[in-house]
């Protein structure tokens, strides 16, 4: 199973709105159950979170885990945890990094958001989820 392109326009703009909301300027991410881009905005974030937006969603559809859950998990890890960051290009486990399902349960794809703390990025990737159950 894979998200369409209308799915992840559907969970981009549902995240964007609640950043308007919060009026936290955020770059949001969302990939395919591959990890590859399908959507992307950036609401007039800094440069820098562009890639750590794209890194959440990436480390959470790769491991089927939202990224701050993967964080704990490799914090654990204490002798693989450095190994296990920097494999695919690079993880980020920090909240913002949200599993993307189908009505079916099946995981689909991954939405993120940087640029807020981590609580307000997974608020808005969060957003963006449910919309899709």
């Amino acid at each position: 199973m894979n998200i369409t392109y209308n799915q992840a326009a559907k969970a981009l703009n549902a995240s964007i709105e609640k950043a308007k909301k919060l009026n936290i300027p955020v770059s949001i991410a969302v990939v395919d159950a591959g990890g590859h881009p399908v959507a992307f905005a950036r609401l007039d974030s800094v440069y820098g979170v562009i890639d750590f937006a794209v890194k959440k969603a990436r480390t959470a559809v790769m491991f089927g885990v939202d990224s701050d859950v993967m964080g704990t998990i490799i914090a654990g890890a204490e002798l693989h945890g450095y190994g296990m960051l920097n494999s695919n290009d690079g993880l980020l486990t920090v909240a913002g990094g949200v599993v993307l399902k189908n009505k079916e349960g099946n995981i689909i794809g991954a939405i993120a958001s940087s640029g807020g703390s981590p609580e307000q990025d997974k608020e808005i990737a969060s957003t963006g989820a449910v919309v899709l159950y």
